[in-house]
């Protein structure tokens, strides 16, 4: 018999002459595995031995916290803040082929007809902005958003362009935004998570891809929460466990791990410990932050809430988003599905606005009145717009609606640092091109982030050999969205 055949795998790997195990070691050491950063510019000197945060902040922060209202499906933002009377002109023809130039469609062909605006506009506040009649409750706010029509991305189908507004990449697997605040700066409550994520309206294409922690430490993803009932699945004891025998377990399994730990140096070890002592931690928090009869009757009519209802989704997280706001969470991602409007975008515009211009309005209005606006930045949109022309298919029984278009969209931001009763950036006479003031996915994050006091060019994790950012190696702030 050949003498390998004797030795097991685990002697042949330690009596190697070449030393696989040394090879292997040699290659994280060298950046083949993940680390925190210690490159020039990165936020925290990153040893990897604090894995609670990178360090601190690169400039004085205008933002403590960010809530994120994210419309999954691309509001028609023709039909809500980009009004263009040339539509109500060129209804039923095709547009010159000069302004198609080569553009790929999901679900139409570029010489389709063009569909006039479906809701009449107005405009409103000291700024004057333009709104469509379905956002009333919007209106009454304008004069402290600003509202940007000239967003682009660089995709066009849901889940990949989810992905992007949401992590900077398109492909799964990358760091979402909240991760990257989280690892950069920390948390200001230590009894709920950094990054929290709230849904209503049914099913995301982005799916949760797009608040995992990608490469960065498990401890830094989002951390879904519920509106009615338990926030959180399965954070509460079973009846047969009193406090005393949970707490001497939770201390016997971090004694484990931290003997683990010891022997093989595994920071998702440490992150697990952390999430075992913050689940302890939401137990006694949790509830009483559900608890919406604290609540004055005028403030949940002000939202339109209604808690435990899920027709009323939207309105109760907005809702619970003020109320982590107020206890310190930095990064609260509110999504709200049932925005792709392939057929009838006229009434499926007007149904989601029904859901979410009040209780949007309401979370402006109740931040400003508590003081929190100052400091909390409130940003909304989709993950691109959609097309000036009709989508129309017998096939596929659909008719009067509008395909997805990524070259213009709108996003409104206020609150934060952010200069209000604005409108910025303007697309071409048939909302198709942005043509002044271009505003990138990338530029996006990167003013999220200036605002709460980091350089999207510093925050960097090593992974693989290279530092990653959030904007990869793109993006630059908006300035002229500052105060």
């Amino acid at each position: 018999m050949h003498p390998l055949h004797s030795i097991t795998r685990r002697q042949l790997f330690r009596t190697c002459g070449v030393g696989l195990g040394k090879a292997a070691l040699a290659s994280l050491l060298v950046g083949g595995g993940s680390r925190l950063t210690a490159g020039q510019g990165s936020v925290g000197q990153g040893t990897g031995g604090s894995l609670h945060h990178a360090g601190g902040r690169h400039h004085a922060p205008r933002a403590k916290r960010v809530i994120y209202l994210f419309m999954a499906g691309a509001p028609s933002q023709l039909d809500l803040f980009d009004y263009k009377p040339k539509l109500a002109e060129l209804a039923g023809q095709p547009l010159p082929p000069s302004v198609i130039d080569g553009q790929r469609y999901a679900f139409i062909q570029p010489d389709a007809a063009v569909l006039e605006p479906q809701f009449p506009f107005a405009r409103h506040g000291q700024s004057g902005a333009q709104l469509s009649d379905r956002l009333p409750h919007l209106a009454k706010v304008v004069d402290r958003l600003a509202i940007v029509r000239s967003v682009h991305t660089d995709q066009f189908n849901h889940a990949p362009a989810q992905l992007f507004l949401n992590t900077g990449s398109g492909i799964p697997g990358r760091p979402a935004m909240g991760s990257w605040l989280s690892y950069g700066i920390g948390n200001e409550a230590d009894d709920l998570p950094t990054f929290v994520v709230l849904k209503s309206g049914g099913s995301l294409s982005g799916g949760a891809a797009m608040w995992n922690s990608g490469f960065l430490p498990s401890q830094h993803q989002g951390v879904p929460f519920r509106s009615s009932g338990d926030a959180i699945l399965n954070v509460s004891p079973p009846p047969s466990i009193d406090a005393r025998m949970q707490r001497d377990s939770l201390d016997l399994i971090a004694e484990l791990n931290q003997q683990r730990m010891s022997v093989t140096g595994d920071p998702e070890i440490d992150a697990r410990i952390r999430a075992y002592e913050m689940a302890y931690r939401m137990q006694s928090r949790a509830p009483e932050l559900m608890d919406f009869s604290q609540e004055t009757a005028g403030t949940l009519e002000m939202y339109g809430a209604a808690p435990g209802d899920p027709a009323h989704g939207f309105a109760n997280n907005c809702l619970l988003a003020r109320r982590l706001a107020e206890r310190g969470v930095r990064f609260i991602q509110v999504y709200h599905a049932g925005w792709d409007h392939h057929s009838n975008v006229a009434g499926g515009v007007k149904a989601q606005c029904k859901k979410t211009d009040q209780a949007s309005a309401a979370l402006i209005k109740d931040l400003a009145s508590r003081g929190l606006l100052d400091d909390t930045l409130v940003v909304w949109g989709g993950e691109f717009g959609r097309t000036p022309m009709v989508e129309s298919s017998a096939a596929l029984g659909r008719s009067e609606g509008r395909d997805h278009h990524p070259q213009a969209f709108t996003m409104w931001f206020a609150g934060g640092g952010i200069r209000g009763g604005q409108t910025l950036g303007a697309t071409d006479e048939l909302g198709f091109h942005c043509v002044e003031t271009p505003v990138h996915v990338h530029d996006v994050q990167a003013t999220i982030l200036h605002q709460l006091g980091i350089d999207h060019q510093r925050l960097t994790f090593t992974y693989a050999g290279r530092p990653f950012r959030l904007t990869d190696v793109h993006g630059k702030v908006v300035q002229a969205l500052l105060a």
